[in-house]
């Protein structure tokens, strides 16, 4: 295929604005799908991006379209438009040379466009601003054209109406796809340099690894190596992805395609790195590449414990399809055997929770999300703090550091005061305020990735009644005061409600522990105390009152003395039970601490 008839672009967007539907019209406009196989949402093929409509994986597509009478090839490919998946989309983003630029016509430029337009920016992306659903009622696309020309300097004509559900403008599109994106450079001749944006594992032919050749060629049964992992191979089958895919004998530069090698390891396969010949290497790996960092920690327990193993096998398969996934087994003495597990974010730990419920059948306890923190230990050296356990005691350390992001926030203008309120509650400090337009404000905030991960986007979502918008990127580490919270039942250390909090904030968390534990444990015939402590010093208390049986009804009458002896050896008994009983703890005691308002 002559290079100068080769288009690689994405589509970036923020949640909700219509790319999976934009991106099924494409599809049937170029005739790469067939009418029969046509549905809704077809490059989201996980049960769970249909359900809650957003784009959780990147999927990668060839189109082929007649311009003019000459036939380009267009290879799409579609990116999650969630935060937590923003590693994913910046890899997407350098796999190509131009990015349509989504924005619905009603709602307008929300966080997530401006991150990933300034992330497509950075490598130089020729960016086509499109605005979808112009066919709602509540569409004002002459005011969101403002919006979008103030946002990256184009002109009016720059920018395309559309519309995904009704089918207009897609030809504009694809015409302007052709027309204003860059072919892509390179030279075939080179020694072989692709990168590695995605991978599929497929259960049958093992992991099949998605790239962009930039240098070189590659041909079916070649030798090859991955160069960040230092891992080798043969080439087994390449191709392009239509809806099926289509095996190929060489593809050379500018190309998007797959590659099958028979790789059963998912860790093998690592986003961002180059491919490259074994005998004829390429001088240098393509940019770029990081390993994927967690940024948020919790346990992950079967709820019965023989079901361990279980557990295991669905964490090493759900692993295969979700590279970002990180885990290493740990004990509990509350929940026995487990996994502590390092996510994206929490919409990634939710999703990975439920996709053990529906594709493994498993029923699982999850601790307290927690971040990484860092103590500086007394003789300098670095510890890495990911769960409560793993605090060390206060006189071995100097200070604990704890990761702090920027916070982007585009809401309306009505809703800045309340906004400001709940991040400076969150211990946020406010670093910059910018109108977007008359009505609508983007806030910049330095924040605690610990205060982030719990229930702030839905606080941010309630007070702005839903129009808040969110992003956020790691910045730095920073020294806080922070202290680990345990829960004790009866005296007993319950470690999987101990919880790493801010000092400031440790007394109301424990008070209000305390009390939500106090309706969720049962009742014993003995009484319960529960506690909240820091290290030695308990700072809140409630108590589960014992049953008790009346052991007084069988007197009628007679002396005091009589009465104070039964009581007295009743007492006696609850104290020995109080010894030696067991407090068994529900399961909704553990789900307790991750509703705390």
């Amino acid at each position: 295929m002559n290079m100068q008839k080769i288009r690689n672009f994405c589509i970036i967007a923020h949640i909700d604005h219509g790319k999976s539907t934009l991106a099924d019209r494409l599809l049937q406009f170029t005739k790469t799908v067939s009418d029969r196989e046509m549905q809704d949402q077809l490059l989201d093929n996980m049960d769970l991006e249909r359900e809650r409509g957003i784009t959780i994986k990147s999927h990668a597509i060839q189109m082929r379209y007649d311009y003019k009478g000459d036939e380009h090839v267009l290879n799409l490919i579609d990116t999650p438009g969630h935060v937590d998946f923003s590693y994913e989309v910046s890899r997407s983003i350098a796999a190509c040379e131009g990015a349509l630029l989504i924005v619905d016509a009603s709602q307008g430029v929300e966080a997530q466009t401006i991150t990933n337009l300034y992330l497509a920016m950075e490598h130089d992306l020729e960016i086509i601003p499109v605005l979808n659903k112009i066919d709602l009622p509540g569409a004002e696309p002459e005011v969101i054209a403002e919006e979008v020309m103030d946002l990256i300097g184009c002109d009016r004509e720059d920018i395309i109406l559309a519309s995904g559900k009704e089918g207009t403008g897609v030809e504009d599109i694809l015409n302007a796809v052709v027309e204003r994106i860059p072919a892509p450079k390179g030279d075939e001749k080179e020694p072989l340099q692709a990168m590695i944006f995605d991978s599929v594992y497929n259960p049958f032919r093992g992991v099949e690894v998605l790239f962009r050749i930039f240098n070189g060629t590659i041909n079916k049964g070649d030798k090859i190596k991955f160069v960040n992992t230092g891992k080798e191979y043969d080439a087994d089958e390449i191709g392009v992805l239509g809806i099926q895919q289509k095996p190929q004998e060489s593809l050379s530069a500018g190309n998007v395609g797959y590659l099958i090698s028979g790789i059963k390891v998912a860790k093998e396969v690592k986003v961002g790195d180059t491919i490259t010949h074994i005998k004829k290497p390429c001088s240098q790996a393509v940019k770029g590449f990081e390993n994927v960092k967690p940024m948020v920690f919790a346990g992950i327990y079967p709820v019965d414990t023989t079901e361990f193993e279980e557990l295991r096998n669905s964490m090493e398969k759900l692993q295969l399809n979700d590279a970002s996934l990180v885990w290493e087994p740990e004990t509990s003495a509350a929940l026995g055997f487990g996994f502590r597990c390092g996510f994206l974010g929490m919409l990634h730990m939710e999703i990975i929770q439920e996709r053990l419920e529906r594709e493994f059948d498993m029923t699982v306890i999850t601790t307290v999300p927690s971040v990484q923190f860092k103590a500086l230990m007394n003789d300098g050296e670095y510890k890495l703090i990911n769960a409560p356990s793993d605090m060390p005691d206060t006189n071995l350390y100097k200070h604990i550091e704890e990761p702090f992001v920027r916070a982007s926030i585009i809401t309306k203008a009505d809703y800045v005061g309340p906004v400001i309120q709940l991040c400076m509650e969150k211990r946020g400090q406010i670093k910059n305020q910018v109108y977007l337009t008359a009505d609508r404000v983007e806030l910049t905030f330095n924040m605690p990735l610990a205060e982030i991960v719990f229930d702030f986007f839905d606080k941010l979502k309630t007070i702005s009644r839903g129009y808040a918008s969110l992003d956020y990127e790691l910045k730095d580490n920073q020294p806080s005061t922070m202290v680990r919270l345990d829960v004790m039942l009866n005296g007993e250390v319950v470690d999987a409600l101990s919880a790493i909090v801010h000092r400031d904030k440790a007394y109301e968390w424990g008070r209000r522990l305390c009390e939500k534990l106090k309706e969720l444990v049962p009742r014993q015939m003995f009484e319960i105390a529960i506690q909240a402590a820091i290290g030695t010093k308990v700072i809140a208390r409630e108590t589960v009152k014992a049953m008790r049986k009346n052991v007084l009804a069988k007197c009628y009458g007679g002396d005091i003395s009589r009465k104070r002896k039964l009581l007295e050896k009743q007492k006696k008994g609850k104290k020995r039970m109080r010894q030696v009983g067991n407090v068994e703890v529900p399961q909704e005691a553990f789900m307790a601490v991750l509703k705390l308002d």
